[in-house]
């Protein structure tokens, strides 16, 4: 019987960059095979701790049953995660929420990651570079924080790399490399995840051009199974739960709620 909470072997728990590690644990028989773009809640070392740390999926291998996550020491919770060993077990829950959208054919996906937020895309590329042309457009701070990049495998894709000091790549911002993929490039679709100001950007240029576009939200969460209100966002549609709803959602809704809805708008279609 397949289960949502399973205490999983750690084969890897290593730092890949400045406050960035990779965590690789072995599925066991009750994990459910995850959808890119879908999340875990992990268990923090420390049973004191009771809410678990939100981590998005960064790979799988299915023919060896291994899972893999990239995240960010920006806590208590996050770096008792990074003090697990090789061996031991952690507990996990997922996958969960909704992911990205993978079924389309023969489209020129352009992928556009900024920072940590460069972690749930390495399965969506792998879900589909196959039947697709794709644009990867990758950036951060500098080239630390963009040596998670050598955990991707960049074989026949368009890989475009900026950072903000210019270590590594154009020193420019991914905006401005989507800008200036867009006045001679085509585009079916964007998937971005970073922060949010970057996305509320690359959702306003998917709607000057007329391009459809998915955004990986990041919130606090706290029960993970839209049990409680903590990672609740304001929409165009109303009050929408990243942890359920999400965290991938269309940008046309994000958007308008990011930049141009005004608080009594909202409340108004929550009603």
């Amino acid at each position: 019987m397949k289960n949502f909470l399973n205490d999983v072997k750690i084969l890897e728990n290593r730092e890949i960059g400045k406050d960035n590690y990779l965590l690789r644990v072995k599925m066991n028989d009750e994990c459910i095979v995850p959808e890119a773009g879908q999340f875990y809640l992990l268990k923090c070392r420390d049973g004191a701790k009771i809410l678990k740390r939100a981590i998005s999926l960064h790979y799988i291998d299915e023919d060896e049953r291994i899972l893999e996550f990239v995240y960010k020491i920006t806590g208590k919770g996050t770096k008792e995660i990074s003090e697990y060993k090789k061996d031991e077990y952690i507990n996990i829950q997922g996958p969960l929420g909704k992911g990205f959208g993978t079924g389309i054919k023969d489209k020129t996906a352009v992928v556009i990651g900024g920072g940590i937020g460069l972690a749930p895309l390495k399965q969506l590329i792998k879900n589909i570079k196959e039947s697709n042309r794709i644009v990867f457009i990758a950036g951060g701070r500098d080239m630390e924080a963009l040596k998670i990049l050598e955990n991707f495998d960049s074989e026949n894709i368009d890989l475009k790399i900026c950072s903000d000091d210019g270590s590594i790549g154009k020193k420019a911002f991914v905006t401005e490399l989507l800008e200036s993929y867009l006045k001679n490039g085509a585009a079916d679709i964007i998937y971005t995840c970073g922060p949010h100001i970057m996305m509320e950007k690359i959702a306003e240029i998917a709607e000057k051009n007329n391009v459809q576009c998915e955004v990986s939200m990041e919130e606090r969460m706290a029960c993970g199974v839209k049990a409680c209100v903590g990672c609740s966002i304001k929409t165009t549609e109303g009050m929408k739960k990243v942890c359920h709803d999400g965290p991938v959602f269309n940008s046309k809704i994000i958007i308008k709620s990011l930049s141009r809805m005004t608080e009594e708008e909202c409340s108004a279609k929550c009603i």
